[in-house]
């Protein structure tokens, strides 16, 4: 469903991600590893088109998001970090809002919102501006928009960063609930993404892929057994530390 080719990104002398290449089937459920500066960021806004690679592509649901960029974007949903949105809009408008902007209008658009708002749980705080929300009901907002149109493919980069222990539990069961119909990858720094709900894990670091496997091929790989010390020795090998 999702194909990654050669992706490289450039900014200047600066080579921020050096040639990835990876693929992300239904069902799926890739936690795309690494530490800060790794280059997550910037591969996610390449996949999505939100910035364009130096070279390589990718392509989603077999359409290549350089050369059909409208037929890639519309079998994807992407959840930005820090979960933008029009503040000033209750949850029902920004969500109608989306809704249009993805073509649905009249019923059409009001079923739409009204299975994304119950998807995500958010029947409480449906008519209020999404500026008085707390940070969770913000992220499950944008969670909204990007499962809206039920998209095939779901990237969300650092889904549950700056959440408490219960909010982070209502976003990973809600990824949960729809892994199966999807393939979905996310963006994150936190190792116990992993075992919360990911069912592969590839690790970033430098702008170059150091691993690719299940949590247990990843833990195999130190006589540790743990996850996080298998992830200190891939990405800081370069820092001799």
């Amino acid at each position: 469903m999702l194909k990654v080719d050669n992706l490289k990104k450039r900014f200047g002398s600066f080579e921020a991600v050096k040639g990835i290449s990876f693929a992300v089937e239904k069902g799926e459920v890739l936690g795309f590893l690494g530490p800060n500066g790794a280059g997550k960021s910037t591969t996610m806004r390449m996949i999505t088109g939100f910035i364009p690679p130096t070279s390589g592509t990718a392509a989603i649901c077999g359409h290549d998001i350089i050369k059909d960029p409208i037929g890639a974007k519309a079998c994807l949903g992407y959840l930005p970090e820090n979960a933008p949105s029009y503040r000033a809009m209750t949850v029902t408008e920004f969500l109608t809002f989306v809704a249009r902007i993805r073509g649905f209008r009249g019923a059409a658009a009001r079923a739409k919102v009204n299975e994304a708002i119950d998807k995500a749980k958010l029947e409480s705080v449906a008519y209020k501006t999404i500026d008085t929300l707390s940070k969770g009901y913000r992220q499950r907002t944008c969670f909204a928009q990007a499962i809206l149109h039920d998209p095939q493919v779901l990237i969300m980069d650092e889904p549950t960063d700056g959440l408490d222990p219960n909010q982070k539990f209502v976003v990973r069961n809600m990824i949960k609930e729809m892994a199966a119909e999807k393939a979905i990858i996310i963006s994150t720094h936190i190792l116990e993404e992993v075992d919360a709900v990911c069912t592969r894990a590839l690790v970033i670091a430098n702008g170059e892929i150091k691993a690719d496997g299940t949590p247990d091929e990843l833990r195999a790989m130190d006589p540790s057994g743990k996850l996080d010390v298998v992830f200190h020795n891939l990405t800081m090998e370069k820092e001799g530390n």
